[in-house]
Protein backbone atom coordinates (compact mmCIF):
# COMPACT_ATOMS: atom_id res chain seq x y z
CA UNK A 1 0.00 0.00 0.00
CA UNK A 2 1.33 3.59 -1.16
CA UNK A 3 -0.25 6.76 0.97
CA UNK A 4 0.48 10.16 -0.22
CA UNK A 5 0.43 13.08 1.53
CA UNK A 6 -0.19 16.60 -0.58
CA UNK A 7 0.88 19.59 1.74
CA UNK A 8 4.13 22.21 2.37
CA UNK A 9 7.18 21.92 4.44
CA UNK A 10 9.18 24.58 6.12
CA UNK A 11 12.52 24.18 7.40
CA UNK A 12 13.43 26.81 9.85
CA UNK A 13 16.70 27.89 12.09
CA UNK A 14 17.37 29.75 14.19
CA UNK A 15 20.19 31.84 15.90
CA UNK A 16 19.48 29.87 19.29
CA UNK A 17 20.33 26.51 17.73
CA UNK A 18 17.00 24.80 17.60
CA UNK A 19 15.36 24.50 14.34
CA UNK A 20 12.04 23.42 13.40
CA UNK A 21 10.71 21.54 10.08
CA UNK A 22 6.86 22.01 9.65
CA UNK A 23 4.39 19.82 7.74
CA UNK A 24 1.14 21.15 7.10
CA UNK A 25 -0.72 18.57 4.70
CA UNK A 26 -3.99 19.61 2.99
CA UNK A 27 -4.89 15.82 1.86
CA UNK A 28 -3.76 12.53 3.69
CA UNK A 29 -5.28 9.46 4.19
CA UNK A 30 -6.20 10.88 7.32
CA UNK A 31 -7.40 14.03 6.20
CA UNK A 32 -6.13 17.62 6.85
CA UNK A 33 -3.28 17.84 9.63
CA UNK A 34 0.16 19.91 10.68
CA UNK A 35 3.10 18.24 12.71
CA UNK A 36 6.22 19.71 13.39
CA UNK A 37 9.20 17.90 14.20
CA UNK A 38 11.86 20.17 16.58
CA UNK A 39 15.83 19.07 17.13
CA UNK A 40 16.96 21.38 20.04
CA UNK A 41 20.68 23.12 19.95
CA UNK A 42 21.83 19.79 22.03
CA UNK A 43 20.63 17.63 19.63
CA UNK A 44 17.44 16.19 20.89
CA UNK A 45 14.72 15.59 18.67
CA UNK A 46 10.68 16.26 19.63
CA UNK A 47 8.11 15.23 17.94
CA UNK A 48 4.82 17.76 17.84
CA UNK A 49 1.95 15.58 16.63
CA UNK A 50 -1.91 16.25 17.10
CA UNK A 51 -3.19 12.89 17.45
CA UNK A 52 -2.24 9.44 18.59
CA UNK A 53 -2.48 8.06 14.33
CA UNK A 54 -0.20 11.06 13.34
CA UNK A 55 2.01 10.39 16.16
CA UNK A 56 2.57 6.74 15.65
CA UNK A 57 3.01 7.27 11.82
CA UNK A 58 5.36 9.98 12.05
CA UNK A 59 7.60 8.23 14.66
CA UNK A 60 7.92 4.88 13.18
CA UNK A 61 9.31 6.78 9.85
CA UNK A 62 11.15 9.20 11.83
CA UNK A 63 13.57 9.21 14.42
CA UNK A 64 13.12 11.16 17.36
CA UNK A 65 13.95 11.13 21.43
CA UNK A 66 10.60 12.44 22.33
CA UNK A 67 7.20 12.62 21.14
CA UNK A 68 4.56 15.08 22.19
CA UNK A 69 0.20 14.70 21.28
CA UNK A 70 -0.46 18.41 21.56
CA UNK A 71 -2.84 20.61 20.36
CA UNK A 72 -1.83 21.90 16.75
CA UNK A 73 -3.29 25.34 15.48
CA UNK A 74 -2.59 26.90 12.09
CA UNK A 75 -3.68 30.55 11.04
CA UNK A 76 -2.51 31.42 8.25
CA UNK A 77 2.06 30.36 7.61
CA UNK A 78 2.30 30.28 11.18
CA UNK A 79 1.74 27.22 13.96
CA UNK A 80 1.00 26.97 17.58
CA UNK A 81 2.09 23.09 18.73
CA UNK A 82 2.60 22.81 22.36
CA UNK A 83 5.41 24.32 23.58
CA UNK A 84 5.73 25.80 19.85
CA UNK A 85 5.08 28.49 18.50
CA UNK A 86 6.65 29.50 14.90
CA UNK A 87 5.17 32.41 12.47
CA UNK A 88 6.90 32.48 8.78
CA UNK A 89 6.74 34.67 6.03
CA UNK A 90 7.73 33.33 2.38
CA UNK A 91 9.39 36.02 -0.10
CA UNK A 92 10.17 34.79 -3.45
CA UNK A 93 10.59 31.32 -5.32
CA UNK A 94 13.19 30.12 -4.97
CA UNK A 95 15.79 29.44 -7.94
CA UNK A 96 14.94 25.68 -7.41
CA UNK A 97 11.36 26.43 -7.45
CA UNK A 98 11.21 27.54 -10.61
CA UNK A 99 13.24 24.43 -11.96
CA UNK A 100 10.34 22.46 -9.90
CA UNK A 101 7.92 23.70 -11.66
CA UNK A 102 8.79 23.03 -15.43
CA UNK A 103 8.50 19.25 -14.58
CA UNK A 104 4.89 18.14 -14.92
CA UNK A 105 2.98 16.50 -12.12
CA UNK A 106 2.60 13.31 -13.22
CA UNK A 107 6.65 13.04 -13.93
CA UNK A 108 7.90 14.51 -10.59
CA UNK A 109 5.44 12.26 -8.71
CA UNK A 110 6.87 9.06 -9.80
CA UNK A 111 8.99 7.15 -7.83
CA UNK A 112 11.26 6.74 -10.74
CA UNK A 113 12.26 10.40 -10.67
CA UNK A 114 12.40 10.54 -6.99
CA UNK A 115 15.30 8.35 -7.35
CA UNK A 116 16.38 9.85 -10.18
CA UNK A 117 16.82 13.01 -8.82
CA UNK A 118 18.43 12.12 -5.05
CA UNK A 119 22.04 11.83 -5.86
CA UNK A 120 21.72 15.50 -7.48
CA UNK A 121 19.53 16.99 -4.47
CA UNK A 122 22.38 15.80 -2.40
CA UNK A 123 25.14 17.68 -4.61
CA UNK A 124 22.66 20.83 -4.78
CA UNK A 125 21.39 20.91 -1.43
CA UNK A 126 23.24 18.88 1.12
CA UNK A 127 21.32 16.79 3.43
CA UNK A 128 18.35 16.72 1.10
CA UNK A 129 17.56 13.52 -0.29
CA UNK A 130 14.62 12.58 -2.21
CA UNK A 131 13.74 8.84 -1.61
CA UNK A 132 14.78 6.50 0.67
CA UNK A 133 14.01 4.09 3.34
CA UNK A 134 11.17 4.99 6.30
CA UNK A 135 11.58 2.64 8.88
CA UNK A 136 9.53 -0.55 9.18
CA UNK A 137 10.52 -1.54 6.09
CA UNK A 138 8.78 1.24 4.37
CA UNK A 139 10.03 3.38 1.25
CA UNK A 140 8.97 6.89 0.84
CA UNK A 141 9.83 9.68 -1.95
CA UNK A 142 9.27 13.55 -2.27
CA UNK A 143 7.76 15.22 -4.96
CA UNK A 144 8.50 19.33 -4.55
CA UNK A 145 6.85 21.26 -6.93
CA UNK A 146 7.54 24.52 -5.69
CA UNK A 147 10.18 26.07 -3.61
CA UNK A 148 9.89 29.64 -1.79
CA UNK A 149 12.56 31.78 0.45
CA UNK A 150 12.01 32.28 3.89
CA UNK A 151 12.51 35.86 4.23
CA UNK A 152 11.36 36.28 8.46
CA UNK A 153 10.17 33.89 11.10
CA UNK A 154 9.71 34.59 14.93
CA UNK A 155 9.75 31.06 16.71
CA UNK A 156 9.28 30.10 20.72
CA UNK A 157 9.74 27.36 22.94
CA UNK A 158 7.79 27.40 25.82
CA UNK A 159 7.36 31.58 25.43
CA UNK A 160 10.96 32.36 25.38
CA UNK A 161 12.30 33.60 21.75
CA UNK A 162 14.69 31.36 20.15
CA UNK A 163 16.07 34.07 18.05
CA UNK A 164 16.10 35.49 14.32
CA UNK A 165 15.73 33.18 11.19
CA UNK A 166 18.98 31.38 10.73
CA UNK A 167 20.50 28.62 8.44
CA UNK A 168 19.07 24.76 9.06
CA UNK A 169 22.21 23.92 10.16
CA UNK A 170 23.79 21.17 11.02
CA UNK A 171 21.13 19.67 9.18
CA UNK A 172 18.39 17.98 11.08
CA UNK A 173 18.63 14.29 11.80
CA UNK A 174 15.22 12.75 11.91
CA UNK A 175 15.13 10.32 8.98
CA UNK A 176 16.81 10.14 5.71
CA UNK A 177 16.22 13.78 4.56
CA UNK A 178 16.99 17.32 6.20
CA UNK A 179 15.92 20.30 5.25
CA UNK A 180 17.51 22.84 2.96
CA UNK A 181 20.18 24.96 4.07
CA UNK A 182 18.66 27.69 3.67
CA UNK A 183 15.27 28.05 4.89
CA UNK A 184 12.67 27.58 2.36
CA UNK A 185 8.72 27.00 2.48
CA UNK A 186 8.36 23.58 -0.13
CA UNK A 187 5.15 22.33 -1.91
CA UNK A 188 5.65 18.97 -1.68
CA UNK A 189 4.02 14.98 -2.33
CA UNK A 190 5.58 12.89 0.07
CA UNK A 191 4.51 9.01 -0.90
CA UNK A 192 5.33 6.27 1.49
CA UNK A 193 5.09 2.71 0.24
CA UNK A 194 4.73 0.10 2.74
CA UNK A 195 6.73 -3.28 2.74
CA UNK A 196 5.56 -5.71 0.09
Amino acid sequence: MTRRFDGHIVGLGTTSGTRVVVGIWERSPHGPFADAMVERPDGHRILLAPDAWVADLVATTYRFDEVQVVAVALDGWSIQAGPLQARWTPGARAPIGWLLRCVPRPVAHHETWARLCDPVARCVMPGVRTHGTAGQGRTEWYAATDAWQVTSATVSWDGQDLGPLAPVDPPVRFGFASAPRTPTLSRVTSFIRDRP
